[in-house]
């Protein structure tokens, strides 16, 4: 995200990840499960449709929350802890 109206100090110099990073965005993995399992090789007829298979495909993962856990999970991001 970026915007002309902040005032960046001198002394900061912003990284910008890029635009798709899974490893960085983790929701990204998300819907790569949505696509993989659910939303993948299907045709809509109408834009209803698309809504329709997209709210059934969440709510099909909101009910397995140990998989979207296991999707979540970086080895790299747990210091001290073990996941």
């Amino acid at each position: 995200h970026t915007t002309a109206k902040l005032d960046m100090p001198s002394n900061i110099t912003p990284i910008f990840p890029p635009s798709c990073a899974p490893e960085l965005n983790p929701v990204e993995n998300i819907w790569q499960y949505l696509r993989g399992n659910w939303l993948s090789n299907l045709v809509f007829e109408t834009y209803d449709d698309i809504i329709d298979a997209a709210c059934d495909a969440w709510r099909k993962l909101i009910a397995q929350p140990e998989t979207i856990t296991s999707i979540g999970m970086r080895e790299w991001a747990h210091i001290g802890q073990t996941p």
